[in-house]
């Protein structure tokens, strides 16, 4: 599948689509709100971070406990659960007078039960689109995520000039709210995609599969670190330039959608593979130049051009899918989401530790040369025949049935 029409001919490519551009309107306007509320009540690069990223450090406790649910839930049913519980723990922190431990530890709740949206929304996709579709329509996924960012960004920066971060948290919550909707009346209902019921054993039991082969684990760790770090120097956007937070993430997030439409809809097939390791590296370069400390004007420049490194993501998830079976796809997708996830939460919290013992200037510097050093690395560790697609028709994957407790 090659054609942006014939992808969106596709029954129900473009209700899931809507529903996850409300989903994505109102995580970016939330927390940018948030990021803005807590770094104004206490003044602190770290927790300011924290507030907008550490929800991701909680995915990896997700990962244990709710993981397998990706392919054991039925998924409309499971996206539109998440959307309202999102929407419950949003509206919560747009409470006045909550305290800061109070606000991280809703945070850190949401984070935990997004651990199961990204393998369920992945397995989804997967499943509407044929098989020679899922690159091209993950590409158009992240470049609404770009396009939402950018929008939502620049929208929030705007309503914080105009209202208060909480009245823009109960706007995320509303669009939250639409987001549930546009899911429970614009799919369809489907079975789950694997037996049993989701179980900390059988997310362990898979989760180990998954990870004992080596091409895999390459290809986690090459989606997972490098991204991580650069979501970090992100991270410090706001105690960089207060003031201009939203334009420096409305760029960046302009970045990540020419990345997305030149990958993965302009680049052939064949020539993807060998941009995996070139575009880590421009993720993380621009950042290095962070140690002169730039204005503004160059800051975003920077930023957006590193944002176009994001498209190496879909190369990677391209690879983990030749490299896994189709009844494991939504958890193989869920581990790499959770595991992003929680490397960028890692990467947050790193970076508001450095700032606060250095600066933000210093500390985007630092953890964009560690994320080049890491690429590095991996690329060496890296061999031709890790990249081998599974043979088709074969369950390199296959795992026991499971038990009966599952």
């Amino acid at each position: 599948m090659r054609s942006y029409r014939t992808l969106f001919r596709t029954p129900e490519f473009t209700p899931f689509l809507l529903s996850f551009a409300a989903h994505a309107a109102a995580q970016t306007i939330g927390s940018l709100a948030l990021g803005t509320l807590v770094f104004r009540a206490t003044g602190s690069p770290l927790l300011s971070a924290v507030s907008m990223f550490g929800p991701q450090l909680a995915q990896l406790l997700g990962a244990t406990f709710l993981l397998s649910g990706a392919d054991r839930l039925p998924p409309r049913a499971a996206l539109t659960g998440l959307a309202l519980a999102f929407a419950a723990g949003t509206a919560v922190l747009a409470l006045p007078g909550l305290a800061v431990g109070a606000v991280l530890a809703v945070v850190l709740a949401q984070g935990l039960i997004a651990s199961l949206g990204g393998g369920v929304r992945a397995g989804l996709l997967n499943d509407i689109l044929p098989k020679d579709g899922y690159v091209l329509g993950r590409s158009v996924f992240n470049m609404l995520w770009g396009m939402m960012q950018v929008a939502g960004f620049a929208t929030g920066g705007a309503l914080l000039v105009l209202l208060t971060p909480r009245a823009c948290l109960l706007l995320a919550a509303a669009l939250y709210v639409l987001a549930a909707l546009g899911t429970r009346l614009g799919l369809t209902a489907r079975p789950p995609r694997s037996a049993g019921r989701p179980s900390v054993a059988a997310t362990w039991r898979t989760n180990a599969l998954l990870w004992s082969s080596r091409p895999r684990r390459l290809t986690y760790l090459g989606l997972w670190i490098p991204n991580g770090l650069v979501v970090g120097c992100d991270s410090l956007f706001v105690s960089y330039a207060p003031g201009a937070a939203g334009t420096l993430f409305a760029c960046g997030a302009l970045g990540m959608f020419v990345g997305d439409v030149t990958v993965g809809r302009l680049v052939p097939p064949t020539w993807r593979p060998r941009l995996a390791v070139p575009l880590r590296l421009l993720l993380a370069a621009p950042y290095l130049f962070f140690v002169l400390r730039p204005g503004v004007a160059l800051s975003a420049v920077a930023a957006a051009v590193a944002a176009v490194g994001f498209a190496a993501s879909l190369v990677l998830q391209e690879r983990l899918m030749s490299l896994t079976s189709d009844d494991l796809a939504g958890q193989a997708l869920g581990l790499h989401f959770v595991g992003m996830s929680t490397l960028q939460g890692v990467g947050a919290a790193l970076a508001g530790t450095l700032a606060q013992l250095t600066s933000p200037a210093t500390a985007m510097t630092l953890l964009a040369a560690g994320s080049v050093t890491v690429t590095l690395a991996l690329a060496v560790l890296d061999r031709p025949e890790d990249r081998r697609p599974a043979v088709p028709g074969t369950r390199p994957d296959a795992v026991p049935k499971p038990a009966a407790m599952d």
